[in-house]
């Protein structure tokens, strides 16, 4: 799949096919690709934690707001950051990048927010994460059970030329 068709097919997935197993080599193609995001001043202060045991998924499923179907994705991938000036913009640079890649390998994922949550201190606790990373966002990924179709503004409904 080329670039361009990843970036317009990705949907966020939240229902899995739980009895397909994500081969390590896919994760660690689509880990590499956030690895090779952009990064203000090169910094690259990221760190990604990939998670597949079923009860610590479910674990941090149960803190999250939002991110119940953590439980039953067969990966989590947690992306957190040294605390540095442009944290959130290069951890969410190789947030995006990942799940563009895991969607032309066919898998699905949904990005969970986790910069700034009240469970992100204690995500990072569950994990053994020093405390100096913040939590960046969480990565559910696994073979789509079903692929949801929002309705996506029209270009011209948000393209502005020189000016607004």
């Amino acid at each position: 799949m080329d670039a361009l068709e990843a970036l317009r097919g990705r949907r966020s997935v939240r229902a899995y096919d739980t009895h397909k197993e994500v081969p390590r080599a896919d994760i660690e193609e689509v880990v590499d690709c956030g690895r090779l995001a952009a990064t203000a001043r090169n910094e690259q202060p990221w760190e990604f934690m990939v998670v597949t045991d079923a009860e610590m998924r479910k674990r941090i499923a149960d803190i999250t707001q939002h991110g119940k179907h953590i439980a039953n994705a067969p990966v989590c991938i947690a992306v957190f950051c040294a605390d540095s000036k442009y944290y959130l913009e290069d951890g969410c640079a190789a947030t995006q990048n990942m799940l563009v890649a895991a969607w032309a390998l066919g898998l699905g994922t949904c990005w969970v927010a986790g910069d700034k949550k009240e469970y992100a201190g204690e995500l990072g606790t569950l994990l053994g994460v020093p405390p100096d990373k913040k939590l960046v966002s969480l990565i559910s990924l696994g073979y789509p059970a079903s692929v949801p179709v929002p309705r996506k503004r029209p270009l011209q409904e948000v393209l502005h030329w020189e000016g607004y």
